[in-house]
């Protein structure tokens, strides 16, 4: 049967797909929409095997607050170059994995793609992502998500350099105003900079302190000046350098960046607030994603791509 050039359009604009891959659709379904449309789910996923094997280490973070901003969410979902990663297309499809994982009772990333994908009810949020996969043309992934509520305060977000890192601070104050929520978003900021691991020292395991002071000891009895001093000598340089090195992997440990004194704490600074504005602020934790972080990334040499490919 003859298809026409509206079958096309709508079955494009139902599913995204390229125009001659609907008409293709709609040729071997007879133009029976919805099997045309199970047609291209097929090749879909068919295609998303097919980029699998490629490494998908650029993309995007995204954050999303609730409106009383008692909630929040943040994704990370990658593609393979970041040319996609600015496409407006692959930007669209990212926010709808955010509004996703804002409603989501998924304990994991694994629980969340067999999920129902809201905006397609038939599809799950896997399927729907091997579709994008078929119209965007890159491998792509759905990395990882982690939703922050505070009911007594409010979570901040920043995201930064367009998307490449996402940020969540969970704030519990009694009082939140524009100043309040100022600070918030410098400590945000300071997250996305530094690279805490952890919030506070409290948070530091002690199997992490010990691990780190046999590292030290080691360094010590290796350096032939330093393994000579006496043992008190030696304890004490070891908790030296512990104490320094959780001031850089612990947040309210750190150094402001932005301390006028070039000295003051995040959590002195936190307290400043909180004395200014008559407040009780206790920042309680945070999430930091950066886009294909620890995602072994496959070295490419260009012109031996383009040479490889023209057969030279």
């Amino acid at each position: 049967m003859a298809i026409t050039a509206a079958q096309v359009k709508e079955l494009r604009e139902m599913t995204g797909a390229g125009m001659m891959d609907c008409k293709k659709a709609l040729t071997a379904t007879e133009g029976d929409m919805d099997k045309a449309v199970e047609f291209l789910r097929e090749k879909g996923l068919a295609t998303a095997q097919k980029k699998a094997s490629r490494v998908a280490a650029e993309g995007l973070c995204k954050t999303l607050v609730s409106e009383d901003g008692k909630k929040a969410v943040v994704v990370e979902v990658n593609a393979e170059t970041d040319f996609v990663a600015k496409n407006e297309k692959f930007q669209n499809y990212v926010a709808d994995v955010a509004a996703q994982a804002m409603n989501t009772t998924a304990a994991d990333i694994d629980a969340f793609l067999a999920e129902a994908w809201a905006l397609d009810t038939t599809k799950t949020v896997k399927e729907a992502l091997a579709a994008q996969i078929a119209v965007i043309g890159e491998n792509m992934n759905i990395r990882r998500f982690a939703q922050v509520t505070e009911e007594n305060g409010f979570v901040a977000s920043y995201t930064h350099m367009g998307g490449k890192i996402g940020v969540l601070v969970d704030v519990e104050t009694d009082v939140v105003n524009d100043a309040v929520k100022e600070m918030a978003k410098n400590v945000a900021m300071q997250i996305a900079a530094l690279k805490p691991q952890y919030t506070s020292d409290s948070e530091v395991s002690a199997e992490y302190i010990e691990h780190e002071k046999e590292i030290l000891m080691a360094q010590i009895q290796n350096d032939p000046k330093e393994s000579q001093k006496p043992a008190k000598v030696i304890e004490g340089m070891i908790t030296g350098r512990i104490k320094k090195e959780l001031k850089e992997i612990c947040l309210l440990d750190q150094t402001y960046v932005k301390a006028e004194d070039g000295k003051q704490s995040v959590a002195k600074y936190v307290e400043q607030v909180a004395k200014e504005n008559g407040a009780k602020i206790t920042v309680k934790g945070f999430v930091r994603y950066e886009t294909g972080d620890g995602i072994e990334k496959k070295e490419e040499n260009f012109a031996e791509e383009v040479a490889k490919q023209m057969g030279n």
